[in-house]
């Protein structure tokens, strides 16, 4: 009985979808964008079209509003709403709403907002389809993307668009909206009481996201009215953490969050913080990150942060990215956290790949010189003839193993590209190749 009166049962509307915001006055968080005089407002208080028409590309990632301000707009200035997903729509779907844009346009004077979601799904050519009704304005175009605009929607389209970002929402913001929910008559109509804690472990596992916060208040009420007989069922955080299990990551795996995650592991990893490379590890195997994607970063972070100055770090990467592979996940997080460890509280160094970069810088720049003569293949016929091979000296008949001899080109003798630091096993390293140079360049 209190099931169906909250509204959660018998394929209800979600309350996510009932709390949508009717106006930009409801509309919680992204107070950057809805300042007075600013895009947004502009739009959705131009209820005679005077103001002209602006198309926008909103930005953010999931939960944020975008589709919540398209509608908003739309219905505060009375214009006509179409709405289109590009998961489905093609350009068939495009021309149809341009063509009863133009008809409302001509017949009934009455603009048409066209909501396009995940226009980065969208082709080229799908994208091109808008180009006329954009240009000409016969429909404003509000476009939603989690994905950066510049690398998914076409320049004309951005040209022609103004792209606003979305913040995710602040945990003040949340608060508001699960408050406004229990309340609303939309919402659960205050047929639940929502404990302090289950408010805050709402908010915490929402990550910034409005629906999913919304989502897992739904899923608790829905919850605590199946194991209550009161009139009025509590909410607790037991039974917010029993229906969600667990916190809901915003991350996408081929999206912004999944290259901001692993950049903030790989400087964590870098900046020796061995708290925030787990935690950002964590954040990648939640999320469903393929495993093996997390083990190349490690080897890599191995070969160019740590180097020389802790040379087994590369092994111990190399051996978890070989144990991921043979038993799998879950089990394979923990190779992956005793890699992680390893390589975080190592002694950092770059001086081996920053030295192969300037070698390289060099020989593109055109400073290569001749081979001497000396290091000259001479196994061939008529190479001792040529002077190949003459006057090389054979470190292994040296009692140090080494001799004077020059090996780099004339052009570049006096040239250095490794430069050991102080740290960890460089240290060592540096001590000895100074000897051996001494040696070897006679300096």
């Amino acid at each position: 009985m209190v099931d169906a009166q909250l509204g959660l049962r018998g394929g209800a509307t979600p309350l996510a979808v009932r709390m949508r915001p009717r106006s930009l006055d409801e509309v919680a968080g992204q107070r950057h964008l809805l300042t007075p005089g600013s895009p947004l407002v502009s739009l959705a208080s131009d209820k005679s079209g005077e103001q002209g028409s602006v198309s926008v590309i909103l930005w953010g990632p999931p939960g944020t509003g975008k589709t919540t301000l398209a509608q908003a707009i739309a219905h505060s200035s009375g214009r006509k709403f179409v709405e289109l997903s590009a998961v489905n729509a093609g350009v068939k779907d495009v021309r149809e709403v341009m063509e009863a844009a133009m008809s409302a346009r001509d017949l009934y004077g009455l603009s048409t907002v066209l909501f396009l979601d995940e226009i980065h799904r969208f082709s080229k050519a799908q994208q091109d389809a808008l180009l006329p009704g954009v240009e000409n304005g016969w429909v404003i175009l509000v476009a939603a993307t989690t994905e950066n605009p510049s690398f998914s929607v076409i320049s004309p389209l951005l040209s022609r668009s103004l792209l606003l970002t979305l913040n995710v929402l602040s945990d003040e913001d949340l608060g508001v909206l699960v408050d406004r929910a229990v309340t609303d008559p939309r919402g659960l109509n205050d047929r639940v009481v929502l404990e302090v804690d289950a408010r805050a472990a709402i908010i915490r596992m929402a990550s910034g996201d409005a629906r999913r916060a919304l989502t897992a208040l739904e899923a608790g009420a829905l919850s605590a009215s199946s194991t209550s007989d009161d009139d009025k069922p509590v909410v607790t955080e037991e039974i917010v953490a029993m229906a969600v299990d667990r916190a809901l990551l915003r991350y996408d795996r081929n999206g912004d969050e999944h290259y901001d995650v692993i950049s903030a592991f790989i400087k964590s990893v870098r900046g020796s913080d061995v708290d925030a490379s787990l935690h950002y590890l964590a954040r990648m195997i939640e999320a469903g990150e393929d495993p093996r994607f997390i083990a190349r970063r490690i080897m890599i972070s191995a070969a160019e942060d740590i180097g020389i100055a802790d040379p087994q770090a590369l092994v111990v990467a190399v051996a978890a990215a070989d144990a991921v592979q043979y038993v799998g996940m879950p089990e394979g997080r923990i190779p992956l956290a005793e890699a992680v460890v390893y390589l975080a509280t190592a002694p950092k160094s770059n001086a081996a790949y920053m030295a192969l970069d300037a070698a390289i810088a060099d020989v593109r720049a055109g400073k290569i010189g001749r081979v001497p003569k000396h290091l000259r293949d001479a196994h061939y016929a008529g190479a001792k003839r040529l002077g190949h091979g003459a006057g090389y000296q054979y470190a292994h008949d040296s009692e140090l193993g080494v001799v004077k001899q020059q090996y780099l080109p004339d052009e570049l003798l006096s040239t250095r590209y490794y430069e050991p630091t102080e740290h960890g096993n460089e240290r060592d390293v540096k001590a000895r190749l100074e000897k051996l140079r001494r040696i070897i360049r006679g300096e």
